[in-house]
């Protein structure tokens, strides 16, 4: 039953279409000439054909019992760093700062990162390719997700990082659905390789309400203004899907939010980011937070936007962060700040994109060292970095 076809309404393109005939539809993390350079990495066509028989996947497949007030059809997650308390087994979970509890229910987490993956493999194949079976199994993945009528997620995160017995769900939940990034990048690509334009249309719906959910709610509002890495990869998430969905009011608000707040409230102009640094995974935390930044400023570039050399009047600035956070990727030992998970396994990617932008061979250089993901993401990073 559920790998029954969305796509029996909408048709797809039988042929790719030439990147440059889509200029309406933004690439995101592309420009159509980059595009059209990107060499695919030699293992692209085996992962991507292995990723044809992956999923689907659907919030309503695993559902948490006996937790929360979630419907079958609302994303729900848990808090990773809550745990019960030894006091009070019973009790509502208190924190453990960077521990992470490995009981929590995390169906809807994986499978979210699941299908954005799989999903961004697929369109990678599709889009560089020509695989037009890539794009039909990237758009019925899609379509199962988002938009059929047993198995769509509702766009919000009301439910988000709960934790038992304190709350049922938090602003700072938002954070787990920095995947769909990747999910909006791959219905960018499909777009413009093997459209698919009933599933398209009912995607840029979801995401325009789910924009409208980060902009409005009182839980998005919350994020916004938490202050640290919540803070950035909201306006990442917003400004991401709104580009997709043609939100220019509030991709235009997430740029200016960088400048207004997210700069002057959290980078330094040594480069610090003390928010960061208070945390027991400081080091990672600051790398993940500059992968925020990176791919806000990225976003904002290829729309014809300069957030990579905005400062404030104290010369607080993206740029400069990525001066002093990037040497530690390779020499976490000189890291003395709190770091209680391994180093050697943080994968960051700011300085790629900050190298790219601002034309800094040393940390092309220092990116090429440390390598990217091997999950689909760091696939597209790789092919826009050797481009």
């Amino acid at each position: 039953m559920h790998r029954r076809s969305f796509l029996t309404r909408a048709a797809l393109s039988s042929a790719a279409l030439p990147l440059s005939a889509a200029p309406a539809a933004p690439l995101l993390m592309l420009s159509p000439e980059e595009a059209a350079r990107i060499k695919p990495q030699p293992r692209l066509a085996e992962r991507a054909s292995s990723a044809l028989t992956r999923g689907p996947w659907s919030v309503t497949y695993h559902r948490p019992t006996g937790l929360s007030e979630a419907g079958p059809h609302d994303f729900f997650s848990e808090g990773p760093y809550w745990w019960p308390d030894p006091k009070n087994p019973q009790g509502p979970y208190i924190r453990r700062d960077g521990v992470v509890n490995p009981d929590r229910f995390t169906a809807n987490d994986n499978d979210l990162s699941a299908l954005c993956d799989t999903v961004l493999l697929l369109a990678l194949s599709a889009c560089f390719l020509k695989q037009q079976a890539a794009a039909r199994r990237a758009w019925h993945l899609i379509g199962v997700w988002f938009l059929a009528p047993k198995t769509f997620m509702n766009p919000n995160l009301e439910f988000g990082q709960a934790i038992r017995g304190v709350t049922t769900g938090r602003g700072i939940g938002i954070i787990d659905t920095r995947p769909l990034i990747w999910c909006a990048q791959a219905a960018a690509l499909l777009d413009a390789s093997f459209p698919n334009p009933a599933v398209s249309a009912g995607l840029k719906r979801w995401f325009s309400q789910y924009v409208q959910w980060l902009t409005t709610s009182s839980k998005g509002i919350a994020e916004r203004d938490n202050g640290n890495n919540h803070s950035t990869w909201w306006a990442a998430q917003v400004a991401a899907y709104s580009i997709y969905c043609g939100d220019s009011k509030a991709e235009q608000f997430a740029y200016n939010f960088h400048r207004e707040f997210l700069v002057p409230k959290q980078l330094r102009p040594d480069g610090s980011a003390p928010a960061e640094e208070a945390r027991t995974k400081s080091l990672g935390y600051t790398s993940m937070n500059l992968d925020g930044f990176a791919v806000l400023c990225r976003l904002a570039e290829r729309r014809g936007v300069d957030l990579w050399n905005f400062k404030t009047k104290d010369g607080s600035g993206v740029l400069t962060s990525v001066a002093y956070a990037a040497r530690f990727l390779e020499h976490p030992e000189e890291w003395k700040k709190e770091q209680i998970s391994d180093p050697a396994k943080i994968r960051a990617y700011f300085p790629a994109l900050a190298g790219l932008a601002a034309k800094r061979p040393e940390w092309l250089a220092l990116q090429r060292r440390l390598g990217f993901s091997q999950d689909a993401w760091g696939t597209l990073l790789a092919m826009i970095f050797d481009a």
